[in-house]
């Protein structure tokens, strides 16, 4: 059973983000405060839930949140200060659009910059053991995917509804044959799938 957050004393903020890993599409983020009593059995890391889960999980999220916030951080913007830098400023705009300020940050990993005054913690695997960082995954990775799905009606040859533009086999071969999108991100090496970091 997962803590309902780090740390009690003050009002803290889970942060998480989805999409880090991806050949196309934004990176999203996202930041929630829940309520002191919050529990649901279902709430998880999100890649530990399925698909349907977490998309039960969402608007019982978005409803019984103390406030909560979403960003993305676009495709060009990630190719300009790479996806490390992207997911931090990701963070940081959810956080500034929580309309009620944080005291405190409990941020999913183990690396975060920021210019927001505000004390945080880093935690790795963060998503496992603290239940606001966890409906910070879930509301980062349910908002991108209905972005990326949106996205595949548009470009429907990658396979983006299924595979949320991560570099799966057929993602790759269909970079190979159909090229790059105004989605793809530039900065990753669309033949071997890997992110060139700078």
């Amino acid at each position: 059973m997962l803590e309902t957050c780090y740390q009690y004393e003050r009002i803290e903020a889970g942060c998480d983000e989805a999409g880090r890993g991806c050949l196309a599409g934004a990176v999203f983020a996202a930041a929630v405060i829940l309520p002191p009593d919050f529990h649901d059995p279902l709430l998880n890391d999100s890649k530990q839930m399925s698909e349907r889960n977490r998309d039960r999980l969402r608007p019982i999220i978005e409803r019984e949140a103390v406030a909560w916030a979403v960003a993305a951080v676009p495709p060009e913007r990630i190719d300009e200060i790479n996806i490390l830098n992207a997911s931090f400023e990701g963070m940081c705009r959810a956080i500034g659009e929580l309309r009620t300020r944080p005291e405190f940050l409990a941020i999913d990993g183990n690396r975060f910059r920021s210019s927001l005054d505000i004390p945080y913690r880093c935690i790795v695997k963060g998503d496992g053991k603290y239940a606001d960082i966890a409906a910070a995954s879930v509301l980062a990775k349910t908002h991108r995917d209905e972005y990326m799905r949106r996205l595949a009606e548009e470009f429907p040859q990658y396979g983006w509804a299924k595979n949320k533009g991560y570099p799966t086999r057929e993602h790759r071969l269909a970079v190979r044959r159909y090229g790059v999108t105004p989605y793809h991100r530039l900065t990753f090496n669309h033949e071997s799938g890997q992110l060139e970091l700078f």
